[in-house]
């Protein structure tokens, strides 16, 4: 299991998002910078214990109304080679030094854990302690076999889908829209498996949506 190091970070999370969340496409904030909080999130092991994986939600107030995004993050210790362009900014860690953080969705090691988890192959950690699992985050799958991690990921103006040769998509929802009171929307027929997880709302309550959907195609 990794460890939640509780140490300090130069720049810290929020600041590292607020200079970069604007170039998004997806992005729905006001004219000016975000004014992003912290409102939950999981996390999930690296097999290898190298690379740091969260799934961070943010809420932003910038824009007219309070906006939820997920915001899938990976911490290196160096930097990854060929993800010039994922690169969300580096930051001094109290304990471990200097972190490449990166968009998570164009990290290997993020997207075969994510697919670990819809596969029921990993379990979500809790964000702030160590080897604590995350009750609220589920996942389901209801195809056959492991997927392959070979994905290409690309942001619109809906979120980041990633599409495999064979046809898979893994689109990650990064506008989080709240579930009605009776539960989460769910994916129909046509998808293969999907997570869900809860973050909190400016107002103090809990709200629960779909994170993540995955669809395949004929040949996957």
């Amino acid at each position: 299991m990794a460890v939640v190091h509780h140490t300090v970070l130069k720049p810290t999370k929020v600041e590292l998002l607020t200079s970069w969340l604007p170039s998004r496409p997806w992005y729905r904030g006001g004219a000016g910078a975000p004014q992003l909080t912290k409102a939950g999130g999981f996390r999930l092991d690296d097999p290898r214990g190298e690379v740091g994986i969260e799934f961070m939600v943010v809420t932003d107030a910038s824009g007219p109304h309070p906006a939820a995004y997920l915001l899938p993050l990976t911490y290196r210790g160096a930097p990854l080679d060929g993800a010039e362009h994922a690169l969300v900014g580096t930051m001094e860690h109290g304990v471990l030094g200097r972190r490449w953080a990166y968009d998570g969705c164009h990290d290997p090691v993020a997207v075969a854990q994510l697919l670990a988890l819809i596969e029921g192959r990993a379990q979500a950690q809790d964000q702030n302690t160590s080897d604590t699992p995350d009750r609220e985050v589920v996942a389901r799958y209801t195809g056959e076999g492991s997927l392959s991690a070979d994905f290409t990921a690309a942001d619109d103006q809906e979120g980041t889908a990633l599409t495999s040769p064979r046809g898979t998509t893994l689109r990650l929802h990064r506008l989080l829209r709240p579930a009605p009171a009776d539960g989460p929307s769910l994916p129909g027929q046509e998808a293969a498996g999907h997570v869900t997880g809860a973050w909190q709302t400016p107002d103090g309550t809990r709200a629960r949506g779909v994170f993540a959907v995955l669809t395949t195609g004929t040949g996957a």
